[in-house]
């Protein structure tokens, strides 16, 4: 049976891509705790067992999976990059600039100690800093190399083996360090810290099931009583903007609402808003009732990127829009934040409108025009910025110079990765043009990497076991260090010379590091969302720095060697 399978897999060896694809997402998928690997990780371990049967992949699928991630992962975060290049972002940037340097300086002094060559020395620099772009662009550089074939197939082999190896001890360190210990050594209660974090910032104190399990927009009708006498315009600062009357029935005729009108005893109006508003708008009206009949009408939501620099020095309860129209979330690259009043907004931050839908309402028109450009959502993708962004990355990655002698170049990965940042950025100052639809962009980042890792993996199967052999438990141990080290360091330097709340330090660090599972643990350490705050900031500089250390790594080795 097995020799079957193996003899069809060596006469179609794409059948061993997708099934290491296969076999990696549903290792990926099972949880140990809060540790999850994921489907890259997965994929690796998938791939490097199937290669121990002999199987290869031609070189030229790699590279062009490689290259629909790296331009995919540019293109992502290219406008939440730049638009972070500010004094609040570069702060938090401190963050990953240790990140950079303390890696670095880790990973030389374990090449010097230990002799480790290229391969392994970048591929323990990925693995012990959970960022599986750098085994890309580091493989893609090795590549470039002026040495025969087979020593850079040994090289490329030794980048994925070490990868593997360190990434699963770096992900669980990190994961377990900035959810468990590092709240025990700030000597903080994290919920308790991310409770009172979340009532400052104008959150809901209760429970966040709550706020997952009943919609936060709503409507609700009402029969005047104690109400009598006041007007719209009143009703609204009563309110203060959470809430607005939007429909009027006085003896079964529907009114004009203007800011003016009184209300009447026995008048029926239909409030939305905020829910937590709607609580107290009984004892302002009257009782609330059921039939709704007269008095429904159609809501809608409506994304708009805010490009105001005015607006984008405020905080989201500061923004003054018209009346009628409300913010229920904010999308900040791909991460959707909760509306916190006193959340500061950024340029490039998307804001989802929720207001009437009334077609003689100008109320939303007005808030758009104020706060930016609309943002109207296709199914459809422009694949012009993906062909020719790569095309463009490619043909900038050819250009080297030369540094202390060492020569050095973007290479095909920081090419891709440049152009996807820029045509990602200009996209989002023109978001009316047609783009990449961000699922479509999810989906080529996804397959991109995993492909590229199955790969290199199927390539990299028979030696494997020799890499394993040389370095034994050196390995992990290493990659446990350059986990915890940069992590502590950064956690002193945002407590004690930042003045950073834990929460938002913690979320910090998982970001200054990429990881989404250090991420999703803090959170349910902290029970909401504030540690995103920190984590959308960092996230998207390392995301961007970190694969550029690929070809950085691999031409300081030579320089340690020399």
């Amino acid at each position: 049976m097995l020799g079957s399978i193996t003899d069809l897999l060596r006469q179609v060896p794409e059948l061993a891509l997708f099934l290491a694809l296969a076999i990696g997402y549903a290792i990926g998928q099972i949880k140990f705790g809060p540790i999850q690997l994921g489907g890259v990780c997965g994929t690796l371990i998938a791939a490097l067992f199937i290669g121990q049967l002999g199987v290869t992949l031609d070189a030229s699928v790699k590279n062009v999976f490689f290259m629909l991630f790296i331009f995919a992962l540019g293109y992502a975060g290219g406008a939440q990059f730049f638009a972070n290049l500010n004094l609040k972002g570069l702060r938090l940037g401190i963050l990953c600039l240790i990140e950079v340097v303390v890696v670095l300086a880790l990973v030389l002094v374990a090449t010097k100690v230990m002799n480790l060559d290229a391969g392994t020395a970048a591929g323990l620099m990925a693995g012990a800093a959970t960022e599986s772009a750098v085994v890309g662009t580091a493989t893609d550089a090795i590549s470039k190399l002026a040495l025969p074939a087979a020593e850079i197939q040994q090289l490329q082999a030794n980048v994925v083996t070490a990868y593997s190896i360190t990434y699963i001890f770096g992900l669980i360190t990190i994961v377990i360090v900035t959810s468990q210990i590092f709240p025990l050594l700030l000597r903080v209660n994290l919920r308790e810290e991310a409770d009172k974090l979340w009532a400052q910032m104008g959150g809901k104190e209760a429970a966040p099931d709550e706020v997952n399990a009943v919609r936060e927009m709503t409507g609700r009708v009402y029969r005047i009583d104690v109400g009598a006498g006041r007007s719209i315009a009143s009703l609204h600062d009563l309110f203060a903007g959470q809430a607005n009357v939007e429909r009027v029935i006085r003896h079964g005729s529907k009114l004009e609402v203007t800011p003016a009108l009184k209300l009447q005893r026995g008048d029926q109006v239909l409030v939305i808003g905020r829910r937590r508003a709607l609580l107290t708008a009984s004892s302002l009206l009257g009782p609330e009732f059921a039939d709704t009949s007269q008095l429904n009408m159609v809501v809608q939501t409506i994304e708009a990127m805010l490009k105001s620099k005015a607006l984008a020095r405020l905080q989201l309860g500061q923004l003054a829009l018209p009346a009628g129209v409300h913010v229920s979330g904010v999308t900040r690259g791909e991460q959707t934040l909760p509306p916190l009043q006193h959340m500061q907004l950024q340029l490039g931050d998307v804001l989802h409108l929720y207001g009437s839908a009334d077609a003689k309402s100008s109320a939303m028109a007005e808030a758009i025009a104020m706060i930016g450009t609309r943002i109207e959502r296709t199914d459809r993708s422009n694949i012009v910025y993906a062909g020719l962004g790569i095309v463009l990355g490619v043909f900038i990655g050819t250009f080297s110079v030369k540094l202390g002698g060492i020569p050095f170049s973007l290479g095909t990965g920081g090419g891709a990765l440049l152009t996807g940042l820029v045509f990602g950025w200009y996209q989002s100052k023109r978001p009316g043009l047609m783009g990449i639809h961000p699922d479509a962009l999810s989906l080529l980042k996804d397959i991109g990497l995993a492909s590229f890792i199955a790969c290199v993996g199927l390539a990299s199967g028979p030696q494997a076991l020799t890499l394993i052999k040389q370095y034994g438990v050196a390995l992990p141990l290493i990659g446990v260090a350059i986990a915890v080290l940069p992590a502590s360091i950064s956690l002193l330097v945002g407590h004690f010379i930042l003045k950073l709340e834990a929460p938002i330090l913690l979320g910090a660090i998982a970001g200054q590091q990429c990881s989404t599972p250090a991420l999703s643990a803090i959170q349910n350490a902290a029970g909401n969302s504030t540690p995103l705050l920190g984590y959308t900031i960092t996230y998207a500089i390392s995301n961007v720095v970190l694969p550029l250390m690929g070809p950085l790594i691999v031409g300081l080795v030579g320089y340690v060697h020399r």
